[in-house]
């Protein structure tokens, strides 16, 4: 594990930097209509004419945003990193720069199966290397002091939101090109809900006593029972 805050510092930075960088190259795929007529009725259609790339623009901004939030979540959980993360986070990043690309397809083309598909897949693919690199990260050695087990599981459990969404958008794609990205606007709930069953499924896996050892109760935090005296040791 690496403990330079400077080092993770500087890992933190970099992703933001590239976050920030593919959010804004979203709106490049908005052009503004230049028809060389002021008549209302040309600029209105104009306008609606862009209405899949806005509807594009506004998706994939706030998907990435959602990204963003959860790589600032979880990092802000480190005291350091080990060097099995450099490699998940960086994919994630190369992933999160073509997003752009996907979106400027699916926006150009938002009737094509394939075009829903592809943009779909690359939601899937940054979801489950989002979800590979939070793996590697959160892992006892590196965590703040104040953490425990359930606050990774908590956190873990919230990243299969995405790559579930996107599953199902990805396949609903083949069906209902379009249509499909309706599935997206579940991620709020889904994500929510996952933490949720992540967080009890800890919490009670920390109250059963495993393999009938009585030291198992004294690790996880509950105190043993105090054993009885017998009679004629009371007296």
């Amino acid at each position: 594990m690496s403990n330079n805050a400077t080092q993770l510092e500087r890992l933190t930075f970099f992703s933001d930097a590239v976050f920030a960088i593919a959010i804004t190259l979203l709106v490049i795929e908005i052009h503004v209509p230049h028809l060389g007529v002021t008549d209302d009725r040309a600029f209105l259609a104009a306008l609606a004419a862009l209405c899949p790339s806005i509807f594009g623009f506004v998706l994939s901004f706030l998907v990435i945003g959602a990204l963003w939030a959860a790589h600032h979540r979880v990092f802000g959980m480190l005291a350091g990193y080990g060097s099995g993360v450099m490699l998940p986070n960086m994919l994630q990043l190369m992933v999160i720069a073509f997003m752009p690309f996907a979106t400027a397809l699916m926006s150009a083309n938002p009737q094509s199966r394939v075009a829903e598909m592809f943009y779909a897949a690359t939601l899937l693919l940054v979801a489950l290397t989002q979800r590979w690199l939070f793996g590697c990260a959160l892992q006892a050695a590196c965590l703040q002091p104040k953490l425990g087990p359930v606050d990774v599981a908590s956190a873990l459990g919230r990243a299969w939101g995405l790559p579930v969404a996107a599953g199902l958008s990805l396949a609903l794609a083949w069906f209902i090109p379009a249509w499909n990205n309706l599935a997206l606007l579940g991620i709020p709930l889904l994500t929510r809900l996952f933490a949720h069953l992540a967080r009890v499924r800890a919490e009670n896996s920390r109250m059963v006593p495993t393999g009938g050892d009585p030291e198992a109760p004294i690790a996880q935090g509950i105190p043993p029972h105090e054993p009885v005296a017998a009679p004629d040791a009371i007296a």
